[in-house]
């Protein structure tokens, strides 16, 4: 199986990947059109990718069955364009929560204590100590978790640590959840921001949270409330934010924004990093060590799990729900040309297969299908069915129940 790596992946990854028996190409500089010809070039089975976008030319270029996001997020895979082509979309949920949540605390503290200042003023020669020794402190504050996935929770023992309460919404929280975590449930995103002396976000990027942290979420923090993003900046109103900053006094720490280079390296030129309350990291949230090495070998394990049983492990684009309306269950002698009687006559009948499964018994005697079909076959093709092949053993058909 060949693999493509186009951005930077431990070392020990790419070990990993051979060892289970993958011709590795290591390209971390590729991007754009020198992706796609890549992968015309050399037909790999699989991308592995970081941060870079794979767009519908990528997927087109090659002979591509799965790709990698060596992270959490996917936002920057074209998920739709892979789903068309059958092209397998994974990432490695979980495995940079506790990077994420420790520098998103880090943004708190500085933002807190003012340290980028302290440093710059420093370096300039000046002492100060008179302006910076204005804090408020975290002990006694109240924390808001906007989004409870896996980092949102690593942010609950953290903020126990230095002494804070915290109130948390998300889609999923439900009241006695919010109970067996040690913290108060609310219920939306504006009672959050009421609620909060610093609110963190931790949401994932889809269509419905889309700028949903917009003029009303900020008119609704208290003044001077620190506001952290460390998930993704299109979720945030970001020109609603700045106007926030201007005229209720929040602090922002982002390590995310809504206009963000392609590239590792280059110019960066938002007004938004020139806000002096606000206070900026290069989206490097996921990059320590620990995560890295942690999602590089979660990367290996995906891919092997795929070069051994043809399974993707936390696979992102495969249907909750087809448009099947009926299964068929085919209980047979498991002997050759059973499967493919009943296919041919489903197809004869002009029905769609969405989604089927074979089990087969103890002995390898006898197995059953189940067939999830667009439609309900005609009476007469099952009858036919039936009296044809002696080795089906029973047929039954079965609603799908929405």
């Amino acid at each position: 199986m060949k693999v493509l790596v186009a951005d930077k992946f431990e070392q020990s990854g790419q070990d990993g990947l051979r060892a289970i028996g993958c011709e590795v190409s290591y390209q971390p500089d590729l991007k754009d059109e020198a992706l796609v010809q890549a992968i015309e070039r050399e037909r790999p089975d699989v991308l592995v990718v970081r941060s870079t976008k794979v767009t519908e030319a990528m997927l087109d270029a090659g002979a591509l069955k799965l790709v990698v996001r060596a992270g959490a997020g996917y936002n920057t895979i074209d998920v739709a364009e892979a789903s068309a082509r059958g092209i397998y979309v994974s990432n490695c949920p979980g495995k940079n929560s506790i990077a994420v949540a420790e520098l998103a605390f880090a943004l708190i503290l500085a933002l807190d204590r003012r340290i980028a200042d302290n440093v710059i003023s420093l370096r300039r020669g000046e002492w100060n100590k008179k302006e910076f020794s204005k804090a408020r402190g975290l002990y006694g504050r109240t924390l808001g978790l906007i989004g409870l996935g896996r980092i949102g929770q690593e942010m609950i023992p953290r903020a126990a640590a230095f002494g804070m309460a915290v109130v948390a919404w998300s889609r999923s929280l439900t009241p006695q959840r919010a109970e067996e975590l040690g913290i108060e449930y609310k219920e939306s995103p504006l009672d959050v921001a009421q609620s909060a002396d610093i609110v963190s976000l931790h949401l994932a990027l889809k269509p419905e949270t889309r700028a949903v942290i917009g003029a009303d979420f900020f008119n609704n923090m208290r003044e001077g409330a620190y506001f952290i993003n460390t998930s993704r900046g299109e979720v945030v109103d970001q020109s609603a934010l700045v106007h926030a900053i201007h005229t209720r006094g929040i602090r922002a720490g982002l390590d995310v924004y809504a206009n963000e280079p392609t590239s590792s390296t280059g110019e960066f030129t938002d007004e938004i990093a020139r806000e002096a309350n606000l206070y900026g990291t290069h989206h490097v949230g996921a990059s320590t060590d620990q995560a890295q090495e942690a999602i590089a070998a979660e990367t290996v394990r995906i891919v092997q799990t795929f070069k051994d049983t043809g399974k993707v492990p936390n696979v992102v684009n495969l249907a909750a729900r087809t448009p099947a309306t009926h299964m068929l269950v085919v209980r047979h002698r498991d002997r050759p040309g059973v499967l493919a009687h009943v296919l041919d006559a489903i197809r004869s009948a002009e029905i769609n297969v969405q989604e089927m499964e074979n089990i087969v018994f103890e002995g390898a005697q006898a197995a059953v299908a189940r067939i999830n079909l667009d439609k309900a076959p005609p009476s007469e093709t099952l009858e036919r069915l039936s009296l044809e092949n002696p080795d089906i053993i029973e047929l039954s058909l079965l609603e799908i129940k929405s």
